[in-house]
């Protein structure tokens, strides 16, 4: 066990001897590109210094406010002699062709930490606080191509030789000698450019000198200055390279580098250096141009059409908003949203039409739900007032029996309400026979529910809610169900309200015939009474099945509420049920609907029941009168018959009169 670990010790020793003796022994190297290992030892990189694949160095990117570096990281003796030459290519691509950022310097320093180093003018390697200290001891020759007054560059395309400070102890433009004549050099063309440093301990001479990468090197230097930098270089000091950006940016890029502490550094094989990216020639650089600038014309054109659409748009979609809306309470929906809900108010979408205009289903996009839009016209017969009697009305409603308003919008010539869907649709399509509808389907106990129901909501718009609200047309087509059969009082289009203990203002005759209050006709003035008779004659059309007026009774001078009440004198009331029931009912309910909805249709307002009595009749909380007195009864039901036969057939003004 002991040899082993004795053993081991030794070759880890011979390694470490090998080693120190490499690094003291380090007098050159030389890359020729950076992609494959230096035969001694590879290159240390910091900040954003990268080597590409293809063996390229590249200090600085088109990032801002950046710095890169890469040195030798073993460093090299300067006690015994402090001459030294070194050579390298390197080559500037500007962010932009005429403005560079900021340049690249070869130096020569004690350490490679280079603590509170910034970037821009100072390319990496001091900064404001410490830029001039004996105690730097750096040794630089920067290639700027950004002018820096503050460290009195002379331009923006120099070469200059700094002694522990970036402001330069002699610089000139970047010139080459080619046969004697001085032939300028653009550092940021993003061409190969060859530099070649030399320092003379004897002579103390620090020559500088440049060219294209594709000339052998000047005979005269671009700089050459006595300078003792006895006081500057240490004992041992690290070579390198380091590159900055600014607010300009360049890639800053090495392509080979060769130095020598014993003679002149080795020449590089520019047959083994790597080739720089492709660059962007002018030609590609003005179709580039011309490029940007044509989609820079479609996406104008675009932007324009895009606002025409939207324009357009907000012209078809346009709506009407008034001060008045802000009182009522329901939620003022997007016409925008309501013309998709409805898919356009296709007809495919329709589910009503009458003398209010017509009702479309729909299903709100976000949300999915499903409701009924009513859309008026301002020329329709009730327009704009009962627009907003229906707002002021319903918007504030809530019982369970009555059709919910959800909301409504305003566009143009156009008035549309929202409400909750009712899938079962109206009343009047399940009730009575027809070519769409010949076996109805409503069974007695929905029927006499439906009745109720609509019972209770007249019992909350007379009683129990803030004002009184007459409703003016209650009807089955007015009776919505919903997806249970549950019936909902709805269209209050026409409807009138006013404060409980006050009466309603006289008005013009509005309702459908056969659900007409004989006082109607006369007066004008609608009462709490005047919808009972109303509901009395739907009570009957529940019970009979039949509609409260058929265009076959116009000639006998009578309406459905006269022939029941003829059965009921003549003992024989139950024989009014419908008869597609097939007797398949509560006798006692049936003849409870019957009288009772022949009792609501009394041609004497006082006479009939309130809505309240109405529903303890309904909830069996309440009987009937045992006997009624018909003799007074009969002496005016012809009333009731010629004031509805003289509405028929009167040449009225149309208007004041709405069917289905």
């Amino acid at each position: 066990m002991a040899a082993v670990i004795f053993t081991t010790l030794n070759i880890l020793l011979a390694i470490f001897l090998i080693t120190s003796s490499a690094q003291d022994q380090q007098t050159h190297f030389i890359y020729n590109g950076f992609h494959k290992p230096n035969p001694n030892i590879n290159l240390n990189l910091s900040g954003i210094a990268e080597i590409h694949p293809n063996g390229l160095l590249e200090l600085t990117n088109t990032s801002y406010q950046q710095i890169g570096r890469a040195f030798f990281p073993f460093p090299f003796n300067f006690n015994v002699s402090l001459s030294f030459s070194t050579t390298f290519v390197f080559a500037m691509v500007p962010e932009f062709p005429s403005h560079g950022g900021h340049g690249i310097a070869f130096f020569i320093s004690p350490s490679t930490e280079f603590v509170g180093a910034m970037a821009t003018q100072y390319l990496g390697l001091l900064n404001l606080t410490n830029d001039g200290l004996s105690s730097n001891h750096l040794v630089a020759v920067e290639l700027d191509s950004a002018k820096s007054p503050d460290l009195e560059d002379i331009n923006a395309n120099h070469v200059g030789i700094d002694l522990n400070s970036l402001k330069s102890n002699i610089s000139a433009p970047v010139t080459y000698d080619l046969h004697g004549k001085n032939e300028s050099l653009e550092l940021i063309s993003g061409q190969p450019i060859q530099v070649w440093i030399e320092y003379d301990e004897i002579t103390k001479f620090f020559n500088v000198t440049v060219g294209p990468l594709s000339t052998k090197k000047p005979q005269v230097p671009l700089l050459s200055t006595r300078i003792d930098l006895s006081d500057i270089l240490l004992e041992s000091m690290y070579v390198g390279f380091s590159a900055s950006t600014g607010s300009v940016s360049s890639h800053h890029y090495i392509l080979g580098w060769s130095f020598s502490k014993d003679g002149e550094a080795q020449s590089l094989d520019i047959f083994k250096l790597p080739s720089l990216p492709k660059l962007k020639s002018k030609r590609n650089l003005r179709t580039l141009a011309l490029l940007i600038a044509l989609i820079a014309l479609v996406i104008t054109i675009f932007c324009i059409a895009l606002l025409a659409a939207y324009v357009i748009r907000r012209m078809k979609y346009e709506e009407l908003v008034e001060d008045w809306e802000e009182q009522y309470g329901p939620q003022r929906f997007r016409y925008q949203d309501l013309y998709k809900a409805t898919k356009g108010f296709k007809d495919e979408q329709l589910i009503g039409v009458g003398g209010f205009g017509k009702v479309y289903k729909g299903e709100l996009g976000c949300s999915k739900t499903r409701v009924a839009v009513k859309k008026f016209s301002h020329d329709s017969a009730q327009g704009m007032k009962e627009f907003i009697a229906e707002i002021a009305s319903m918007g504030r409603l809530r019982h369970r029996n009555l059709v919910q308003l959800l909301g409504y919008c305003r566009r143009k010539g156009e008035l549309l309400l929202v409400y909750d869907y009712m899938p079962n649709g109206s009343l009047d399509k399940v009730l009575f026979t027809s070519e769409f509808n010949p076996n109805p389907i409503l069974d007695w106990n929905q029927r006499f529910r439906i009745l109720k129901g609509v019972a209770s909501g007249l019992v909350y718009l007379h009683e129990e809610w803030e004002q009184v609200v007459l409703h003016r047309d209650v009807k089955s087509s007015n009776v919505l169900l919903d997806e249970n059969l549950n019936a909902r009082l709805g269209d209050f289009g026409l409807s009138k309200f006013y404060d409980h203990g006050s009466n309603p203002e006289t008005t013009c005759v509005v309702g459908t015939i056969g659900y007409l209050a004989p006082e109607l006709v006369k007066t004008g003035k609608p009462t709490t009474r005047s919808d009972v008779f109303a509901f009395g004659s739907f009570m009957l059309e529940i019970g009979c099945g039949r509609r409260a007026f058929e265009t076959q009774w116009l000639q006998k001078g009578m309406i459905l509420a006269d022939w029941v009440f003829e059965c009921w004198k003549a003992g024989n009331i139950i024989s009014t049920c419908d008869p597609k029931l097939e007797g398949k009912y509560v006798v006692e309910q049936m003849n409870l609907v019957l009288k009772l909805g022949v009792m609501c249709t009394n041609p004497v307002p006082g006479s009939r029941p309130g809505m309240r009595q109405v529903m303890q009749y309904l909830d069996g909380n309440a009987s009937l009168p045992g006997e009624l007195p018909f003799d007074t009864f009969t002496d005016q039901i012809g009333l009731a018959t010629a004031c509805h036969s003289q509405i028929s057939l009167a040449t009225i003004d149309s208007t004041i009169i709405y069917g289905r």
